[in-house]
């Protein structure tokens, strides 16, 4: 595994610039309806912080390829498989605009489903990834966009948070179907880890109502149910840090939820960062009794 010492932080400044301005220049318009996207800040720590140039990267539910984009920016190669055409699509041309942009890394997007791997992964994949790095699905509860009939006044709508019509797609499924799919995912892409590969999953708790869901939880216990070891678990700020104070950076919607809450008794926060949970396999992972 790489060494970069100079990485290894608990939190990640990952914030400091507006995810719009991440995005820009690097990311074709029609990224932006993504309901889910991973801040590409996020993506570009983590690439530098486990892999080397020229290692592989490899996200299994890739949306519009901010993994695969930042890690050929970086000069890894990146691949990945994302379910919904639409946004397979979109990460296609997403690694084309790198490509184009003189990117020195490759990238390869495949449209399937990611709890069956072995049948859309090319087996010349398997025993070479470096780093996977990907992360789940939210469901209704990601950001979207705020939309108002004019420029200053009329009721805001919400738009763009919400993922496909298909009831098998992780962002639809109940939290126990969702826990035990997360572990097929994760079984999954540790069959594709060389010696010393990291699996790095961003995740955050997310508010049903007045229940908060662990989800970072049940991200670390699909690892432990297929034999990974959490070997660090690090923040990524998505507030910007500046003078020692945390600027917020979220949406709306999610001001208004909270502030709703407070004035009603109910204590209730901003969520400022994503957990970034980094596995390796456990010695002795895929061996048989008899080995």
């Amino acid at each position: 595994m790489p060494n970069h010492s100079n990485q290894n932080l608990s939190v990640w400044l990952t914030g400091q610039t507006c995810s719009r301005d991440q995005r820009r220049r690097r990311y074709t318009r029609d990224s932006v309806a993504h309901p889910g996207k991973m801040l590409p800040a996020i993506a570009r720590h983590a690439i530098a912080t486990w892999t080397d140039p020229g290692d592989l990267v490899f996200d299994p539910m890739a949306g519009i390829g901010t993994s695969i984009i930042e890690a050929m920016h970086l000069g890894r190669n990146g691949v990945g498989v994302e379910y919904e055409a639409r946004w397979a699509q979109v990460a296609a041309n997403n690694i084309a605009l790198a490509v184009h942009q003189g990117a020195p890394g490759s990238g390869q997007i495949w449209h399937g489903d990611a709890r069956r791997l072995t049948t859309i992964a090319p087996g010349t994949i398997r025993g070479r990834v470096a780093l996977v790095l990907t992360s789940p699905p939210y469901g209704d509860s990601t950001h979207g966009q705020v939309r108002t009939p004019g420029p200053k006044s009329g009721k805001v709508n919400k738009i763009d948070h919400r993922y496909g019509s298909d009831l098998d797609n992780l962002a639809h499924i109940d939290l126990d179907d969702f826990a035990d799919e997360f572990t097929r995912i994760l079984s999954e892409c540790a069959g594709l880890l060389r010696p010393g590969g990291t699996i790095a999953v961003t995740a955050r708790p997310v508010r049903r109502g007045r229940e908060l869901i662990d989800i970072p939880g049940m991200v670390i216990g699909a690892g432990a149910r297929v034999g990974l070891t959490l070997a660090d678990r690090c923040a990524a700020l998505i507030p910007a840090m500046k003078h020692g104070r945390l600027i917020s950076r979220a949406s709306f919607f999610q001001k208004h939820n909270v502030r709703i809450a407070l004035a009603a008794g109910e204590p209730q926060w901003l969520i400022s960062h994503e957990d970034l949970l980094a596995f390796s396999r456990t010695p002795g992972f895929g061996l048989q009794p008899n080995d």
